[in-house]
């Protein structure tokens, strides 16, 4: 007789000795499943350590690099609306006079006016070339030059222009001349005259040799339009001269095609604004670097902080954190305090020592700044500073290397972070593997439990069935007796 439900035909509970039987059986997936827990919280550990070098790493690096400590800052006195300063890695402290007397700008040429913008004028082929306007003289009204000559630019690519049918008006010209990024921007004008509709043509670029020669091979009205050479044909006339910025440094005369002057004063960049004196001033930028110190410190801080979490032992609890006790994590951190107790090589005059620049440590372990004394430091002897912690290109030596080069050790593929964080990877996969294997264990298990259960339910209810059965023969038979 087959039977529903586990214990229906015996009338047994085996369906709750059954549910024991699978709570016994995997008490050993509840310990893999606890040491997995374990050991995942462990590798999150490492992780958070793992974050903490990399923020100290960072600190390093800003430090163990000599040309930080070259780092200057600009200040500008007397007119600052002359010009501004953008200063790099390679500027150095200096003070500087400086009198802009000429600003550059582009040449702009203007042609004669025409009464309609859409009339028809000419076809051909336009060719610009640029160089410079030299000797000659140019007359103020007519901006118009005579015995002028042209030195043409052999670096600068000319430009050709087609005009066709189509385009051979005064707004068809002006449209295929911006098409052609030609290195020149032309634009229509209107004057308000008879023939207000002017052609306005303007080098992209700065500076006298920017200036523009306009050949025109075509029609006669498109040559009368815009055939410009300083030293011959002039049919449109300079509006705006292309000039040079012309400066002077501390009595050096400095000519820039731009108002943008690099390196004109060591690896600053000037941006000219107007003509007028100024002085610029570059000094040591200390702040940036006290800034930087400070960061590094609060780097080696933080490691600490987030070790001592780890590594924390909650008394209430009898339990401690994912890392107490942990070798690896003691290591890396002896390591690190190692690097900084060390002293560094140098001459007898050096700064050997991070107490010198009023860092030092704590009992508690970590670091603290006196800035007064690192502010102090920084002025007197900022070279000093530098190579406390760093060193040139190639070097080992500076703190700042030192610990950069310490994380770079213990977190690559061989590190003892990587190590213990691979060990810990290869552990939750044995686990992962236990797991899988007694699970199919205990499946198996419970799966033959459940048949024998199935067989008992089904004699069980068969031997009660006779027992019934058999029951009922014995009272009729008594009760055929006693008639």
């Amino acid at each position: 007789m087959a039977v529903s439900s586990i214990g229906v035909g015996s009338g047994l509970d085996l369906g709750g000795l059954l549910e024991k039987l699978e709570t016994s059986e995997k008490q050993p997936l509840v310990a893999i499943q606890k040491r997995a827990t374990s050991y995942t919280t462990k590798l999150s550990a490492y992780s958070q350590v793992q974050s903490a070098l990399n923020t100290l790493k960072s600190a390093a690096d800003k430090l163990g690099d000599p040309d930080f400590f070259k780092t200057v800052k600009s200040s500008i006195t007397g007119d600052a609306d002359v010009l501004s300063a953008a200063t790099s890695g390679t500027s150095v402290a200096g003070s500087y006079a400086i009198d802009v007397t000429q600003l550059a700008q582009a040449q702009s040429l203007v042609s004669a006016g025409q009464v309609d913008a859409k009339a028809a004028i000419g076809k051909g082929t336009i060719t610009i070339k640029f160089g410079a306007i030299t000797g000659g003289t140019l007359n103020p009204v007519t901006g118009q030059y005579s015995g002028a000559g042209f030195q043409v630019d052999a670096e600068r690519k000319s430009a050709t222009i087609t005009i066709g049918e189509g385009a051979n008006t005064l707004e068809g010209i002006r449209n295929a001349i911006n098409k052609a990024n030609a290195g020149v921007t032309a634009s229509i004008v209107n004057d308000g005259s008879g023939t207000p509709h002017r052609l306005v043509l303007t080098s992209t670029q700065t500076g006298e040799s920017s200036s523009m020669q306009i050949s025109v091979a075509g029609d006669a009205a498109l040559q009368n339009l815009l055939a410009y050479d300083p030293a011959g044909t002039q049919t449109m006339r300079q509006t705006t001269a292309g000039q040079d910025a012309r400066l002077n440094v501390n009595g050096i005369d400095i000519v820039s095609a731009s108002n943008t002057v690099q390196e004109g004063i060591q690896g600053t960049t000037l941006t000219l604004a107007k003509t007028g004196t100024s002085h610029l001033k570059l000094v040591s930028d200390t702040s940036a670097i006290s800034a930087a110190i400070t960061a590094f410190v609060n780097a080696y801080n933080g490691l600490q902080s987030t070790a001592s979490k780890l590594t924390a032992y909650d008394a209430d609890t009898k339990t401690g954190a994912a890392l107490m006790g942990d070798q690896t994590l003691r290591n890396v951190l002896t390591r690190v305090r190692q690097t900084l107790t060390g002293t560094q090589a140098g001459g007898p005059n050096d700064m050997k020592v991070l107490s010198e620049i009023g860092v030092s440590f704590t009992k508690e372990g970590t670091l603290e700044v006196d800035s007064a004394k690192l502010t102090a430091a920084l002025g007197k002897n900022l070279d000093g500073v530098g190579k406390l912690f760093s060193s040139a290109a190639g070097g080992t030596g500076g703190y700042g290397k030192q610990v950069s080069a310490l994380v770079t050790d213990v977190t690559s593929s061989a590190g003892l972070l990587t190590v213990a964080t691979n060990g810990v990877n290869a552990t939750l996969e044995d686990l992962s593997d236990q797991y899988n294997a007694v699970q199919e264990r205990v499946d198996a298990t419970m799966e033959r439990y459940r048949a024998q259960f199935t067989q008992l339910d089904v004699l069980m209810n068969s031997l009660n069935s006779t027992m019934t059965y058999l029951s009922q023969q014995f009272e009729a038979m008594n009760a055929a007796s006693k008639k």
